[in-house]
């Protein structure tokens, strides 16, 4: 977690570019974002010289080659010293003209052209108003533990914090332990082509990656497939240019070297080529109310007449996911229980045209600050054939956080999200949390219980915290697939004193107050 020390100092640099000028939170984390990416360039270049050193082959792929780059008087500067290990101990002033005048220049044409990421950098803008300040936030970055994955994900959590309070719209992460437990119950494969139609920053593909890492390592060893996990598994579309950025620099920070990361409205262009194309959709797709039928792609319409972005989006992973493709995908609590025909007419797809596989009911503060919406994760499986035989729920009551607008931490960072545990020495370890823990993070008994969904779960109670309800009876509901339809709730047996008895005494009490009054009656 982001600890105390680093809050404050994020906070320094956040009111010194307020003080500077700089408004906008997004145009602080994209510069911020771009230092950052500056930083991993050169600690991959490190990575790589340390490499060929140890295995005295020759280098895969250099990042800042020799020579100078052209720019200014005497060709220019070189490479090399556009270098963060360099850059960071030049004084204020070189290092405000070397990164204005060089080091932006060079990220925006140092992508192969035809990339995603050199798309997304060409538009790249140096927008800190003075050296004084670049100190600083290269000073704040400097000491970030940049091995530490998480850390750069709680920094950016937390600047978008800052985005919330500070009345943007529309821009808020999904919370990182509810993307890893999303990732860890459809379980990516090698083979996979993985896709986010509202991408962001990329959180969904950046743990798809992670979770690849950690459970398929061989797969690294083989040429094919890594090419496969660099260049073809990973997709993302979004409308908003910074976003994009932001989320290509993200998954180039995390080793994948050319995600397809695009602009793309997903709701309002035609889908050709990326129809019946990806085998797994993660996504938390904004849902910002209503769009007029003349601006909504035709082919989702097809699929269902709707204006409602909630319903449109859930037409969309439908419409990109291939035959046996699967997905996990967070919706507003509307879509399983709302009315409208659209609204019935998307539910019934799900369960008599693919396969309705479960749902989780999430706690309704687990997007606050930014929202206090009510939300589930819809899991599906597309198959043009029906498939639905019991679908599974589960009522999550706690992540791990207090669900409050603070969400304060309610366990250690390594007893929070679905595979709790410490890394020791780069491997993972794993925990098993007890009772009393597993009522503060319900995320481990999600996944497992998952995993039971076709076994043992089928025999629970509509008492218990999930279970199992079978295909006819959600037909015979309207297709409502809210848990509350179907869940039992036990009462406890409450013991009442018989009436007379309860008589007798107010009989008792009633000639006691009497007998007071004609006490106080005779004193006067």
């Amino acid at each position: 977690m982001i600890t105390g020390e680093l809050r404050s100092k994020i906070d320094a640099v956040w009111n010194a570019f307020w003080a500077g000028g700089i408004a906008n939170p997004l145009e602080v984390i994209e510069q911020i974002t771009y230092l950052l990416f500056m930083r991993g360039l050169d600690d991959a270049e490190q990575l790589e010289e340390n490499r060929s050193t140890r295995t005295g082959q020759p280098m895969r792929r250099r990042i800042f080659k020799d020579g100078k780059d052209g720019i200014g008087e005497g060709g220019g500067v070189p490479y090399a010293d556009m270098r963060w290990s360099r850059l960071k101990n030049k004084d204020a002033g070189t290092m405000f003209e070397l990164v204005a005048e060089h080091v932006f220049p060079f990220l925006r044409t140092m992508a192969e052209d035809g990339t995603a990421h050199a798309t997304h950098m060409k538009g790249a803008r140096f927008t800190i108003p003075s050296p004084a300040l670049l100190v600083k936030v290269v000073d704040l970055i400097d000491k970030l533990p940049m091995q530490d994955r998480d850390t750069k994900g709680d920094l950016y959590e937390y600047m978008l914090g800052k985005i919330a309070s500070a009345g943007q719209n529309g821009q808020f992460r999904t919370p990182r332990h509810i993307i890893a437990l999303m990732v860890e119950m459809t379980a990516p494969t090698p083979k996979d082509i993985i896709c986010d139609p509202a991408c962001g920053t990329c959180g969904f593909l950046v743990a798809a990656g992670e979770y690849l890492r950690d459970n398929h390592p061989k797969m690294f060893h083989d040429q094919e497939s890594r090419d496969h996990f660099n260049e073809e598994m990973f997709h993302g579309f979004d409308f908003d240019n910074t976003m994009l950025r932001i989320g290509s620099m993200n998954m180039t920070l995390h080793g994948v070297e050319d995600p397809d990361i695009r602009y793309k409205d997903s709701l309002s262009q035609e889908h050709a080529g990326d129809e019946d194309r990806y085998s797994l959709v993660l996504a938390n797709p904004p849902f910002a109310g209503s769009l007029d039928y003349e601006t909504t792609a035709k082919d989702l319409l097809s699929i269902v007449k709707t204006k409602k972005t909630e319903l449109l989006f859930m037409a969309l992973f439908l419409k990109l996911l291939k035959p046996g493709g699967r997905a996990a995908v967070i919706v507003p609590d509307g879509v399983l229980f709302g009315s409208s025909t659209a609204h019935k007419e998307i539910r019934r797809m799900l369960v008599e045209d693919h396969r309705l596989d479960g749902i989780v009911k999430l706690p309704s503060g687990v997007f606050r600050p930014y929202a206090g919406v009510s939300t589930s994760i819809v899991l599906f499986t597309k198959t043009d054939s029906g498939g639905t035989d019991h679908v599974w729920f589960y009522d999550c009551k706690a992540d791990g956080f207090s669900l409050d607008d603070k969400r304060n931490a309610l366990l250690p960072g390594e007893k929070i999200g679905p595979t709790p545990g410490p890394r020791e020495a780069g491997q993972f370890v794993d925990l098993t949390l007890t009772r009393e823990e597993l009522a503060k993070n319900n995320l481990p008994d999600i996944a497992a219980r998952w995993v039971e969904r076709n076994g043992t779960e089928r025999e629970r109670p509509r008492t218990a915290q999930s279970f199992c309800v079978p295909k006819a009876e959600i037909a015979a509901a309207g297709y409502d697939l809210s848990i509350n339809r179907y869940m039992e709730m036990v009462h406890d047996r409450q013991e009442h004193r018989p009436p007379k008895e309860i008589i007798v005494e107010l009989k008792a009490l009633e000639k006691e107050i009497a007998g007071g009054i004609e006490e106080l009656e005779a004193m006067l």
